[in-house]
Order: structure tokens, then sequence, then C-alpha cells
């Protein structure tokens, strides 16, 4: 099928507005984020409703044209642009865009994938519920993508992963059928759980075009405190402390080295440093229900039997929202960079961090390390040099995956494979669990069609 009979295809199936061919038309969708993953595409297909998802699926599985699922393209490792290998199509999911229903009694919401998370995430407040996925890309990033890529966040401390925020799940197969499994059920015990299949398969799967997702009860109560630590040792004894003292209201518990604070400092001159000069800072947020007041008592009383020496709690929301802001700000400050997202059991994570900046140091005198993330999670964002050593990225990255192996985590921790991890990935999962990923991938797409180039 010649291109322009495969564009004249997908308009009578989208509409001919929404397949964008011109090269300003595309242009937007074919670079990841960062910059770092660009590729060409035969065009830019926006369905409006999963059956035009699925038309779109079917007419190029017909063709043997493949499809690049993209959502609101904020990933880190490239797995929402086309690679150029082959010829591609970029299929935009911001049209579906639609809440289908919100349960308040069931504590569910059924949002489609192009549904940012921010909207999301207000639908449910305006429930008095709370979606409990949050990330700093929340205000772009939409479901279908979070899902994909199993988004983590500062919240997995108290509610889990992406995985665990979903109850049900509509998919559009590789062969363009559909597989409807929106169940609001908490207990189903009647076989395999497919949808785990497709949250975290980055699009390699199908593509997702709907889910039942977990809503809680929305906290009334909050407390936030920045609070100065010697080093990260004496941050995972903190994080330990806290959840004795304080229990599941501890929602999030993030670490940030003085590099990442200065970086911020620099890049955004008017926010304010809480507590200039320390080594190094944790950003502890909890939240219950009750009063402000009873919130904030049980964590003063908990960092005074703390070994903490020094504390800032926020005495209202915006002090909170100044103090997060700082968290926030840290991807955007040291953007260009060779980017680690691991995790190691929480307990490790001062070895990770000794031995990795050890023998970085070693390596690369000269080049910062920006290390931050959710230490109560054992996931940490260690970013190193500037972009002059992005050209050196396998060899600093070999260094760091090293440690990583060694104390039994893992090369990603939230933001999947893409095209970034691909390959390194090989070196680090057992034989046996590769071919198992493979088998997966040929069972559901033998023509190798969905989202090629990523994952496996």
């Amino acid at each position: 099928m010649t291109q322009n009979k495969i564009l004249g295809a997908l308009a009578a199936i989208v509409g001919e507005k929404n397949v964008l061919a011109s090269e300003s038309g595309v242009a937007p969708y074919l670079t990841d984020w960062r910059k770092q993953f660009s590729g060409p595409a035969v065009c830019v297909v926006r369905p409006g409703s999963t059956a035009e998802v699925a038309g779109v699926v079917r007419q190029c599985a017909q063709a043997g044209v493949a499809l690049v699922p993209q959502g609101g393209n904020t990933g880190l490792c490239g797995g929402s642009v086309p690679t150029g290998a082959r010829p591609e199509i970029v299929l935009s999911l911001s049209r579906m865009n639609r809440i289908r229903e919100l349960d308040a009694l069931n504590n569910t919401v059924t949002a489609e994938a192009g549904c940012v998370l921010a909207e999301v995430q207000r639908a449910a407040g305006e429930a008095g519920r709370l979606f409990a996925l949050s990330l700093a890309a929340e205000g772009s990033c939409q479901i279908g993508g979070n899902l994909s890529t199993n988004a983590g966040g500062v919240n997995v401390l108290r509610y889990g992963n992406a995985r665990d925020q979903v109850l049900g799940l509509e998919a559009v197969l590789p062969d363009g059928r559909v597989w409807n499994g929106l169940r609001g059920l908490r207990k189903d015990n009647t076989g395999y759980d497919l949808k785990q299949l497709f949250i975290g398969a980055e699009g390699t799967l199908g593509v997702i075009t709907a889910a039942v997702l977990k809503l809680h009860p929305k906290p009334s109560a909050s407390a936030t405190a920045w609070i100065e630590v010697e080093n990260p040792q004496r941050a995972v004894e903190l994080l330990s402390h806290l959840r004795n003292a304080c229990g599941d209201r501890l929602t999030a518990f993030e670490l940030l080295s003085r590099s990442c604070v200065d970086a911020v400092l620099a890049h955004r001159p008017r926010i304010r440093d809480p507590l200039p000069g320390t080594a190094w800072a944790v950003l502890v947020q909890l939240g219950d229900s009750g009063s402000d007041d009873a919130l904030h008592a049980l964590l003063e009383h908990a960092l005074g039997s703390s070994a903490a020496p020094n504390a800032v709690i926020a005495k209202n929301d915006a002090e909170a929202k100044a103090l997060w802001s700082i968290r926030e700000t840290v991807p955007e400050a040291q953007f260009s960079n060779v980017k680690h997202d691991i995790s190691v059991p929480v307990s490790k994570v001062p070895q990770f961090i000794e031995r990795a900046g050890a023998k970085l140091a070693a390596a690369y005198p000269q080049a910062p390390i920006f290390c931050f993330g959710h230490v109560g999670d054992g996931n940490l964002h260690f970013n190193v040099g500037d972009a002059a050593l992005l050209a050196r990225r396998d060899e600093v990255s070999r260094l760091v995956y090293e440690i990583v192996d060694a104390l039994g985590g893992s090369i990603s921790a939230e933001h999947g494979l893409g095209q970034l991890k691909r390959e390194e990935i090989t070196h680090h999962k057992p034989p046996i669990e590769l071919e198992l990923m493979r088998a997966v991938k040929r069972a559901l797409d033998p023509q190798g069609l969905m989202n090629p180039g990523k994952v496996v």
C-alpha cells in the first residue's frame, strides 16, 4: 500500500484533520522531552475513541506499518518516539481525554488514556477523593503513558506504583481487537491478571485506551517538613523512625543532595533555601484525616525524638508548596547529563551512594553528581556530569550499574526502558527472563508492529 493510500485509509477512520503528515504538523511528536531521541514518522494519527484506535491498529496491521503509541511525551528513555529504523506511525492518544465514570462509593474513576494526570487528580478531589499517583510532570503527562511505563512518583511509599492504582483496563491488541477489562473489582480470581501485561510494557504489546483507577479518601490534613540529615545513612534511619512513629500517615520521603538544591537555586533564583549549607536534606509529607494541627504535632513530636539536627516545618499550604517546588524543579535544573533511574533495597541506599560516588569521583573527578529521589521506596535518580559527558554515557552508566547489580537492584525503577536501556537490560536480566518477555511479545505481536525498538 502506498503512503497516499495509507493516509487516505487512516483519514477515513479518524477524519482528515486528525491525520498530520506535514513536516510542521508531525515535528512536535518526533522528539522526546529531553531531545535525546528523534526519528521520522509517516504521519501522526489522533484517534478520538477506542473504536477509532482499533480501526487504525487494524489498518496498520494489514499494511504491515509499525505504530508508536504516544501520550504526553514526557518520558525520559525515548519510549514514545519513533526510532527511524522502519516506517512508523505515531498514534497520539491526546484526544481521548474523557473521564467516563467516577464512582465515589466504589472509590474508582474510569479515565481514558489521554487524560492528563492532573485532571484525574482534580476530578477525584472534587468528589472528595484522592488519586494518589503524583509526579513532577503531572500537568502534561497522560494516564496511558503513566500506566505504560508503570510510573512511580512521590507517593509510592504509601500507595504504590501506577500498577497498584489500576483495577481494570481496556486495550487494543496488535491485530485491532479490543479487550475490555474495565472491571472495578478488588477481588477477581479468574485466571491470569492480563492487565498487568500491558502496564509497564511501554506500548509494545498493545495500546491502553482506558483504565479503572483506584481512589482513596481525600486527606483533610497534611504536614510537610524539610529536614537536615548528616548523610544518607541518617536519612534511612530517619525513615525507619518516622514510619514507626507515624505509620501510614507518612506519604512521601524524598532525599536531596546539596548539589541538587544548589542547581535549583541557580536555575530559579527566587526560590529560597530552607536550610542553607546542609549537605543532605529530606522532604517529608504526612497525610491523614482530622486537623492540620494534630498532624503537625505528631510530626514535631516524631522529629523531636529523632536524631535530625534541624528541620523546617511548613506552617501552611503556601509554605508546603514552596518546599515541594524545590524538589519538583530538580529535574529541569540539571537537565542535560547522564541520568540513572535506579532502585536498590532501602537499607542499601547509603551503600549505593557511597560506592557509586567513590567510583565516579575516581573516574571523572570534575563531574558533579546530582542525587535525589524517592528514598522511601529505594528509588534514586543518580545523575552525573553535564552535557559534555553524554558522549561517554555508556561507560558512565556501566560503572553505576555494576554497583546496582552488586546490591541486588534494578537499572530502571520508574522511567522504563524505552530506547535508552533496551540493549543495556540484556546485561542485567537472566536469559530465561528475557526469553519469557520475548515469548509474550511474539504471542501478542507476531508482526512486531507495536512500538518496535523499545523494551525487547
